[in-house]
C-alpha cells in the first residue's frame, strides 16, 4: 500500500505517529510511505521584499524541523520513507499530493474539533477530507 503521511511537528502528529507504531498494519516494509508536511508561505508582500534563497533557506529549515524525529523514530522501525516539504495552503497542497501521487491512504493527526468549532475556525482535516478523492485515516 502507498501512505501519505501527512505531517506538521504537533503534538496531534505526535499521537498520530504513536497510533501508526501501535498497529503493526500501518507500519511494515510491505508499505510504502512519503511523509509530507507543509509550510504556509510567506505573505506575498513579505516575499517580494525576501532575498529568493534566504526564503527558500527558510522554507527548507522548516520542513526539515518537523522530519527530524520522525526519521529518528523510522530508522529505528527499519523503514524508508521519503520525505516531501512542500509550501502553501496546507489543506489544498495534502490534498492535491494525494491525489496526484495516486496515494492509496492519506493518514494524518486531527485537533478533533467538534462539528461547530470547525465550521468557526475551520479545519485543514475538515477541507481535506471535503477535497480529497483518497481514503483518509484521521487520528485523534
Amino acid at each position: 500500500m502507498k501512505i501519505l503521511v501527512a505531517v506538521d511537528g504537533s503534538e496531534f502528529t505526535r499521537k498520530m505517529v504513536a497510533y501508526w507504531a501501535a498497529h503493526d498494519e500501518w507500519l511494515g516494509k510491505q508499505h510504502s510511505y512519503t511523509l509530507l508536511t507543509v509550510v504556509p508561505q510567506v505573505p506575498p508582500r513579505a516575499a517580494a521584499v525576501l532575498d529568493r534563497e534566504l526564503l527558500q533557506g527558510y522554507y527548507a529549515d522548516e520542513g526539515e524541523a518537523v522530519f527530524k524525529t520522525l526519521r529518528e523514530f523510522l530508522t529505528r522501525q527499519g523503514i524508508a520513507a521519503t520525505y516531501l516539504s512542500k509550501t502553501g495552503r496546507v489543506a489544498e497542497v495534502i490534498a492535491k499530493t494525494a491525489i496526484e501521487g495516486d496515494f492509496d491512504l492519506l493518514m494524518m493527526g486531527s485537533h478533533g474539533h467538534s462539528q461547530l468549532g470547525g465550521l468557526v475556525m475551520g479545519s485543514v482535516a475538515t477541507s481535506v477530507l471535503a477535497s480529497c478523492k483518497v481514503p483518509v485515516l484521521l487520528v485523534r
